[in-house]
């Protein structure tokens, strides 16, 4: 069966803390407060997934306005689902959510920097962040 993708379908703290502890990311997020990532799921406004029948094998978060801008905060894929393209379809499904004149935003994790210039996303010279 393919790959199904899902814009805002619910998924539990416990499902995303498991998917991320198999991708890279998960050595940047809370992964052991499934409390913090509950709040991560609730308050983020588009979440797509990606599904392998009952199993979750990718997710995009996403904060936007669905007008203007739309961080790109998380995207995540199963390390032994990727090369397939679920990552591009997860982008894809993004932007088919936002609006046609949003822009997707993110700051690239450095195992991923490779990733998102072939796939059209353009590089800018500064982020810049405050806090932890």
């Amino acid at each position: 069966m393919p790959i199904q993708y899902f814009a805002n379908r619910e998924i539990t703290a416990e499902q995303a803390i498991a998917l991320y502890r198999k991708t890279s990311l998960g050595e940047r997020r809370p992964i052991d407060s499934p409390e913090t990532f509950e709040q991560m799921l609730k308050h983020a406004n588009l979440i797509v997934t990606a599904w392998d029948e009952n199993r979750l094998v990718g997710i995009s978060r996403t904060l936007t306005d669905f007008v203007y801008v739309a961080y790109l905060s998380d995207l995540a894929v199963d390390e032994s689902y990727q090369k397939q393209g679920i990552g591009k379809q997860l982008i894809k499904e993004t932007q088919a959510n936002i609006g046609p004149k949003c822009k997707i935003v993110l700051i690239a994790a450095p195992k991923a920097t490779g990733y998102y210039g072939p796939i059209g996303f353009e590089k800018h010279p500064s982020a810049w962040t405050l806090g932890k």
